[in-house]
């Protein structure tokens, strides 16, 4: 299978980005995709049916007869993810083993104790096996497809997947279904199928820099947990020391919450518009060996709380806003800024004199840039605080130089 790509597409593969979009392809989608043996200097001819996703496809442009080779989907916008730019070896599952097998050697060394046993073992496009999510809970590990053209490769790679992990000690594999590919939109966080091993549990206890911290596997957004804000997690246990008064708004399964309350925070109010998420969040409480009746959980819109909060006259000294992503795409890009400052607004009104504002966004379409812009003095309404630090994901969610969008995260503390 051959696609032919425009200019503009060829130049992004060439510099690396893993994703062909369907307009990047010249001649438009799959009547530009060609099967069959080429002879030296011969054109191939059409297919004379669709390629099918799933299909190993290789990518050429005018004046390079050879870009690289990548996997087909028929139905998503991203029409082919790349995952190789040479000619050899053959683009099969036994490269794609090897590959998983470096992303998970990569992690041998950084998570090697028991203070941190849940982490991201492979990261799609940031490792080189794009669309490819495999996050590790202790003895148990999820794995998530982003788009459907891994599928078909599923069965052919599940051996390899379950020998390698075997051997790093674990045991269940499960996979998360996708809201593309199911009947309701929310699917993405409900439904778990077993792949191999023992069956996994609903919930489990892990470790996060020696924190416990309850993954609900059956129910839980993305894999289980927020993995990605793990390192945010431990910098607002060191800033929560000295705090009298804590806001953790869309505070989920309470992450942040009991990562303040362990860094000596006074009171901490969670707020989010799931109760079930609260009931999770005091069960860690408890593992970590803190009273959650000493702290609120609230359940509310995040929006109604902080106009609410504001006309009490209540304020507190350290606040982490971590809102779900407000740009899922880029049409909704201006409508998200909107809402980033409408919500930033109104968590400034908040905010004491002398406190801390740790805010974040989780969508790529959002740029670090953007973001500030929804954090200045016009949009705070005040003028005491200045921007300390901008992080973004951990080294176990790594990204490629040309692949701008893998660089979503961004979590500003300002003082």
């Amino acid at each position: 299978m051959r696609v032919h790509l425009t200019a503009t597409a060829a130049a992004a593969v060439r510099r690396g980005h893993p994703w062909v979009y369907r307009d990047g392809i010249a001649g438009g989608g799959e009547n530009a995709v060609q099967r069959g043996e080429r002879r030296r200097g011969e054109r191939a001819p059409r297919a004379g049916g669709a390629a099918a996703t799933g299909d190993v496809v290789e990518l050429s442009a005018e004046g390079a007869p050879f870009l690289g080779r990548g996997l087909w989907d028929a139905e998503s916008a991203i029409a082919v993810r790349v995952f190789q730019r040479t000619q050899a070896p053959p683009l099969d599952e036994r490269a794609l083993a090897e590959r998983l097998e470096r992303a998970f050697a990569l992690r041998d060394g950084w998570f090697a104790g028991r203070d941190t046993t849940a982490y991201r073992l492979c990261n799609g496009e940031g490792d080189r096996v794009p669309s490819l999510v495999i996050d590790r809970y202790d003895r148990a590990a999820v794995v998530r497809l982003d788009g459907e053209m891994l599928a078909p490769w599923l069965d052919r790679l599940l051996p390899h997947l379950a020998r390698a992990l075997g051997a790093r000690g674990v045991r269940s594999i499960g996979l998360r279904a996708r809201a593309s590919s199911a009947a309701s939109a929310d699917a993405e966080g409900k439904k778990l199928a077993h792949l191999h091993g023992p069956p996994l549990p609903d919930r489990l206890f892990v470790r996060e820099t020696g924190v416990a911290m309850e993954v609900d596997l059956a129910r839980g957004q993305k894999t289980g947990a927020f993995l990605d804000q793990r390192e945010n997690r431990a910098r607002v246990r060191a800033l929560a020391a000295g705090r009298r008064r804590v806001l953790n708004l869309f505070s989920y399964a309470g992450g942040f919450s009991v990562a303040a309350a362990l860094g000596g925070a006074g009171r901490v109010t969670s707020v989010d518009s799931a109760s079930a998420a609260h009931a999770s969040a005091q069960r860690t409480f408890r593992e970590n060996g803190v009273d959650p009746s000493a702290h609120d959980f609230v359940t509310a819109d995040a929006f109604d709380f902080l106009e609410k909060a504001h006309a009490r006259g209540d304020r507190y000294d350290l606040i982490i806003c971590d809102p779900p992503s407000f740009a899922p795409s880029e049409r909704a890009k201006p409508r998200a800024l909107g809402a980033y400052r409408r919500l930033h607004t109104a968590v400034a009104r908040v905010l004491d004199r002398g406190g801390l504002l740790c805010a974040a966004s989780c969508s790529s379409h959002i740029t670090a840039e953007d973001f500030l812009a929804t954090l200045d003095d016009a949009t705070l309404e005040r003028d005491d605080l200045r921007v300390r630090a901008i992080h973004g994901q951990p080294e176990d969610h790594p990204t490629l130089p040309a692949w701008w969008e893998g660089r979503y995260l961004k979590f500003v503390v300002l003082e």
